[in-house]
């Protein structure tokens, strides 16, 4: 039973076909478009890949995104499945207000985060950290309890805001610097050092609020540019939302 995941984030789309709905299962293919490009998969990437038995997949996007990728599916006989977040699934408990309007993208990045963490050793509570478009930095518990989390604008954001809402400051990408002494190197450590902030803090709310050292994930496209800016020791997955798919699925298409 070949299986199809799909990641739609707000800048790309991002597929892995695995064997099987198994966590385990070989990857038979995989790739990534950018949402503008999303249009030519059928006659493009996906044409000739085995065609998928099972697709979950995860989506930010919206509808009118979602829609495109579902014509795109037409080519096979696959009905597509999209996570809507829920109370619990997969050894998780949501502890949102409102379970269904945590983005989905969230869900499902812990519930790969907290399989990937049970297989390494002893359950403990944990920090989840995706550096996309935007940044989110969540907080589960040992009991594999959601307890909340933040979302802050990521790198691009914030120095398009600046940009638009600040005279004088369309100026290239800089480095990352303790002491910054030009304008680019200043937004740039700003930004990052922002984010490292607000994962920094939850690390201590987390570990005030359970008693115990949280284990720290780290995910996302842009993951790579906070590693060195961290003083929180963590681990940088390539794409836990593949991995929390492939958990949800292993449960979902068991029969």
């Amino acid at each position: 039973m070949t299986f199809l995941a799909i990641d739609v984030g707000n800048t790309r789309l991002k597929w892995a076909l695995h064997q099987s709905p198994h966590p385990d299962a070989p990857l038979l293919a995989q790739g990534a478009e950018f949402l503008e490009n999303i249009d030519k998969l059928a006659e493009g990437a996906w044409a000739t890949v085995t065609p998928p038995d099972r697709m979950l997949g995860c989506i930010v996007a919206g509808d009118a995104v979602k829609r495109r990728v579902e014509e795109q599916m037409e080519i096979w006989d696959v009905a597509p499945q999209w996570v809507v977040s829920s109370a619990a699934e997969a050894g998780l408990t949501n502890g949102y207000d409102y379970p269904a309007r945590l983005g989905a993208d969230r869900w499902v990045a812990m519930i790969g985060a907290w399989h990937r963490a049970l297989a390494q050793g002893p359950v403990r509570p944990m920090v989840v950290v995706m550096v996309g478009t935007a940044v989110t930095v969540e907080a589960i518990d040992a009991s594999g309890k959601f307890l909340g989390g933040l979302i802050l604008p990521g790198h691009g954001i914030m120095l398009r805001a600046l940009e638009s809402g600040t005279a004088g400051l369309h100026v290239p990408t800089g480095e990352v610097r303790e002491f910054p002494t030009n304008t680019s190197d200043a937004l740039t450590s700003g930004g990052t050092y922002a984010i490292a902030g607000a994962v920094e803090r939850m690390v201590q709310h987390v570990r005030m609020h359970c008693g115990a050292e949280p284990k720290c994930v780290m995910t996302g496209g842009a993951g790579w540019k906070m590693a060195p800016s961290m003083s929180v020791p963590f681990e940088l997955v390539d794409n836990l939302i593949f991995d929390g798919l492939l958990e949800m699925a292993a449960r979902r298409f068991a029969d």
